[in-house]
């Protein structure tokens, strides 16, 4: 686990209709971060069904809201937004500003693409377009899926050289992100790097959607053996907003799908290659069922042993500063979620999903 959660927890922020929102409480944290729940974001990512322009619509109710709550608190300044090809035209940001009427001084575009080794493991980055104008004191926003972070660091290396060069600064940055506890020590080391340059910076504020996830580390292929490094999404180690957790657990398959959002690319432009790497993870662990641990497997999704009192639990769900009434009730619907996976096999899970996921887009 990274060192800035180790000992943090989550708080309740504001609620607004069928939005939640959690700040990250922490020793020394430089930084804002906060997770926030919606229905449609649940459903966005407990469900590989949902593709396309869907994608996009899931994460508009809840940007609206935390760029209401933000722009409420002062957090907002002259705007220009950053969007880093494709991931990021899976954010309503622009639109989100829009339908809050929080003016937009420039868009500006980078691209900046992984590269990958012959066993499909990450091994550098490129920048191969730009298009980027500056805004004098600017909030500068970005809606990115952050798996390692390095593609995000790169672009904001990028982006305030640019800046620097041409002699403005950036007051603060406004992060939307499907994202993992990776890019917390990056942009805690980062906004110290910026306040050497501007000296008021007043840091990043990040908005994870459903939680703060974890990665498969190097050389971690996961307890089946398929998962992908640095890329594939995992509870464990991570935070998970309580309504995200119940919903999975309401749902039983969905907590064994391979990554919390997949390629969130190909699932928005390119339909048919993220229908071709659901089945193809699915088709991977019916082969292997009978060989993998499901003790272990459950384990690992779950993010702790099986075996675990109410106060461990709280402690490595980081749910300590939240009402014990509610969360205990979480705790009891996750031990009869783990008894009820005694009465079905892993084939028939995978068998089950194949069929669903095929039989839900037959059409593409």
């Amino acid at each position: 686990m990274d060192n800035n959660l180790i000992n943090a927890h989550i708080i309740s922020e504001f609620s607004s209709s069928d939005v939640n929102c959690y700040k990250l409480r922490g020793s020394d944290l430089l930084n804002n971060y906060y997770i926030i729940s919606s229905e449609k974001s649940r459903r966005l990512m407990n469900c590989p069904e949902v593709v396309g322009y869907e994608v996009y619509t899931s994460l508009l109710g809840p940007s609206c809201k935390a760029l209401n709550y933000l722009n409420n608190n002062g957090k907002i300044h002259s705007v220009s937004i950053l969007n880093i090809l494709r991931g990021a035209l899976n954010f309503p940001v622009e639109e989100a500003c829009h339908l809050n009427n929080i003016s937009i001084n420039d868009i500006s575009f980078l691209s900046c693409e992984r590269t990958f080794d012959k066993n499909g493991d990450i091994n550098g980055l490129a920048v191969k377009y730009e298009k980027i104008d500056t805004v004098p004191d600017a909030t500068l926003m970005i809606g990115d899926i952050l798996a390692s972070g390095e593609t995000l660091i790169e672009c904001l290396r990028h982006v305030t050289d640019y800046y620097r060069q041409n002699n403005e600064r950036l007051k603060n940055i406004i992060l939307f992100t499907i994202g993992g506890s990776r890019a917390i020590p990056l942009l805690e080391d980062l906004t110290n790097e910026l306040r050497g340059y501007w000296p008021d910076f007043e840091g990043f504020i990040t908005v994870f959607y459903e939680g703060i996830f974890s990665c498969y580390e190097p050389g971690d292929y996961g307890v089946s053996g398929i998962n992908r490094p640095l890329i594939d999404f995992i509870w464990r180690d991570g935070i998970i907003s309580p309504e995200f957790r119940h919903q999975t657990l309401s749902m039983r398959d969905a907590l064994f799908e391979k990554c919390i959002i997949y390629d969130g690319g190909a699932r928005r432009f390119n339909i048919k290659e993220h229908i071709d790497e659901v089945l193809e993870f699915w088709n991977g662990i019916l082969a292997r069922a009978d060989e993998i641990d499901m003790q272990k497997l459950l384990e690992e999704k779950l993010g702790h042993k099986l075996s675990i009192s109410f106060e461990d639990w709280c402690d490595s769900c980081h749910y300590n500063s939240l009402p014990k009434d509610e969360v205990k009730d979480l705790y009891q619907q996750e031990l009869k979620y783990i008894e009820s996976l005694n009465e079905i096999t892993l084939k028939d899970i995978a068998n089950k999903r194949i069929e669903e996921f095929t039989s839900a887009l037959k059409n593409y």
